[in-house]
């Protein structure tokens, strides 16, 4: 049985561009779709966060304002209240060692943008499970993680590694478009990842190695599934 440890963020609100703080959290379909495929495979999953705080999940993810129609939006509200005492007891990330999980999987929401993409910690926790060949994954804004992670000499660790990111289309057409802090995807690219995009709300995986990463909210199935597909390879 594999173990995988899910990462999210402890933040719920997020600095825009112009100073201001916007609500935000995990998104639910990327923590509840992601869940559902990894433990129906047989996957152990245990949620870590930042100073084990209780993740917040992203009011939108949860309605029409995020383009989820109601249906869905039941169905991952279902199955993140069936896991309910998972996530309101998450491990704190700082007591964990990479040696102890077959994978580390990053979703998203723009929750990590305010906290993962700057956690020392956690970019040393990715660097190991990276250097011992175990999986790293990370799916959309939670892709951002990823920035945390540098060599000694300060390169990037990920510089060189094709990789997905939410774009900076979708951030304009269905994100925070100009108050985003930062673009996820022109980040990447600006710190030396060879950032590869689908068409704008496709469900796009890229597996470099190792390393697997999930453009969107509707990769996430397809991203679970990848994580699976390469830990059968180890």
């Amino acid at each position: 049985m594999p173990k995988i440890l899910m990462v999210l963020s402890a933040a719920s609100t997020l600095r825009l561009a112009d100073g201001t703080t916007h609500p935000t959290g995990y998104w639910a379909e990327e923590v509840a779709a992601s869940h559902r495929v990894l433990t129906a495979a047989g996957a152990h999953v245990d949620i870590a966060t930042p100073g084990g705080v209780r993740p917040t999940v992203d009011a939108i993810s949860l309605d029409e304002r995020g383009g989820v129609g109601p249906s869905d939006a039941a169905r991952h509200r279902a199955y993140l209240d069936a896991v309910a005492d998972r996530l309101a007891h998450p491990l704190v990330l700082a007591d964990v060692h990479a040696a102890d999980y077959d994978a580390i999987y990053v979703p998203g929401g723009h929750a990590p943008m305010a906290d993962l993409a700057y956690d020392a910690g956690l970019g040393h926790l990715l660097r190991t499970a990276d250097q011992r060949g175990a999986v790293v994954a990370a799916l959309c804004h939670g892709v951002a993680a990823l920035l945390s992670a540098q060599t000694p000499d300060g390169t990037f660790a990920w510089a060189g590694r094709e990789l997905t990111a939410f774009t900076d289309e979708e951030e304009r057409q269905g994100g925070l478009g100009d108050g985003a802090p930062y673009l996820v995807q022109s980040r990447l690219r600006e710190r030396g990842a060879l950032v590869r995009t689908g068409a704008p709300w496709s469900s796009t995986v890229v597996r470099d190695g190792n390393l697997v990463t999930g453009q969107n909210p509707q990769s996430s199935a397809a991203t679970a599934e990848a994580v699976l597909a390469a830990l059968a390879e180890r």
